[in-house]
């Protein structure tokens, strides 16, 4: 079975439309998304585009802050901070990469935590990691988790395996699936006898940059498998799957294009929601 995850995100995104019209209603006011982006890099600004169309269409106020790639530290540092105090903004989004001259912890850490929809901060991630679910949890992450439990799988006792250990998908994606009950092995490309690991896992979900690199011999049948690569091959986008010969013996795999990206985009606004409910609602 393919997992479709466009699919999935629009019923999200109907669901939110509805909530939103419900806070225009209430409130006289919409959720507020962010979205500063530095330079012309040609793939950060279609993902900029993706999601301010995302957010038209649920009816969350956008507002998009192209900044020049030479802008100092200091001067994004000042961006962030307008933004933080700006009350029409719920949720601040900063388009990585960043250019080499400024530090992207240094960023993520001055976003106001109410706001960080992204889910980067060391906070939202430290309560990732314990179970706690008042926080942000990371887009992609969240999105992965979300269309496992469409397929209504029991995680408990389950061998998963995560292959890539980066802060923004490897390691709370791990943190997600131990709080689901799932025993968690996270693996890297060099990871000793990684065939063998993988071939006992229930769920497999890689995220490596590593075109076509999940072969049909790592994967035992039966098993399911989220691919979270974005590759260009030949002109072609793929994933860090085999697709064509690794969805014989899967029983559920994603797609891509068409999978785990949407779903970011979805768990972004959805963030954006939740944020907007904390100040409106609870008054935080």
């Amino acid at each position: 079975m393919i997992i479709d995850g466009k699919k999935c995100s629009e019923e999200i995104l109907n669901k939110l439309k509805e909530e939103v019209v419900g806070f225009k209603e209430k409130f006289n006011k919409v959720p507020g998304l962010a979205v500063v982006i530095l330079g012309e890099n040609p793939a950060s600004k279609i993902y900029v585009r993706s999601k301010i169309r995302a957010c038209d269409k649920v009816g969350i106020y956008s507002k998009e802050i192209v900044l020049s790639e030479n802008i100092s530290e200091e001067g994004l540092l000042k961006e962030i901070e307008k933004l933080n105090k700006d009350r029409d903004i719920n949720g601040i989004l900063v388009q990585l990469p960043l250019p080499k001259h400024i530090d992207e912890k240094k960023i993520c850490d001055a976003i106001d935590i109410r706001k960080d929809v992204d889910g980067f901060k060391p906070e939202s991630l430290g309560k990732v990691m314990l179970g706690e679910n008042d926080g942000f949890i990371s887009c992609t992450p969240q999105g992965i988790m979300y269309l496992i439990d469409e397929l209504n799988i029991d995680l408990n006792g389950k061998n998963a395996v995560v292959v890539g250990r980066s802060n923004i998908v490897g390691k709370p994606v791990a943190s997600l699936l131990i709080n689901k009950g799932a025993t968690t092995t996270v693996c890297n490309s060099k990871t000793k006898d990684l065939e063998g690991i993988l071939k006992r896992a229930d769920l497999i979900v890689i995220a490596i940059g590593k075109a076509r690199f999940l072969t049909k011999e790592m994967v035992k049948e039966g098993a399911v498998v989220i691919d979270v690569g974005i590759n260009r091959e030949e002109g072609k986008i793929c994933g860090d799957v085999d697709f064509d010969n690794v969805s014989q013996i899967a029983s559920h795999i994603t797609p891509v294009p068409g999978g785990v990206g949407p779903m970011t985009i979805a768990m972004l606004l959805k963030n954006t929601v939740k944020a907007f409910c904390k100040e409106e609602l609870n008054g935080k």
